[in-house]
């Protein structure tokens, strides 16, 4: 049977290697270390119970992620200027989600105005990108401002 710590050390080597595979910016990385520092501390203290390890692993993952956001690059949403026609697959209700084709590819989307809704098949403008959920007016609105 494998002793406590280099369980924990083989698990942290795995999510610091499953970073590279699947990148969560940071978060299986911060575990993965975190585990390692857990192992290292197995090793010290081979007398430690299971549930304190387990604590100990909690506690380092959380703060090492919150410290490792300083170190990701925060990029604010910010108005598309390239390629900022799309057109909508599916109606967008005031304040609801509804789907857009952009760039070949369909992306959530959400009225820039609550108020508006937007009926299927008609030409939008992005203006805006929030994580993966496009921002977009009707092209009556846009030209209607300009």
């Amino acid at each position: 049977m494998l002793s406590p710590w280099l369980i924990w050390l083989i698990a942290g080597v795995i999510l610091c290697v499953m970073e590279f595979a699947l990148p969560t910016a940071f978060i299986e990385f911060t575990m993965g270390v975190s585990a390692i520092l857990v192992a290292l501390l197995v090793w010290v203290l081979p007398q430690m119970s299971f549930g304190l390890q387990v604590v100990f692993w909690l506690v380092l993952s959380v703060g090492l992620t919150i410290a490792s956001r300083r170190f990701v690059p925060q990029v604010k949403s910010r108005l598309l200027e390239d390629a900022t026609e799309a057109k909508t697959l599916t109606e967008i209700l005031p304040g609801e989600n509804g789907r857009v084709l952009y760039e070949g590819n369909s992306w959530q989307a959400r009225c820039g105005d609550e108020a508006v809704a937007i009926a299927p098949n008609q030409k939008v403008y992005v203006v805006e990108r929030q994580g993966n959920t496009l921002i977009v007016m009707p092209a009556s609105s846009i030209q209607a401002h300009f």
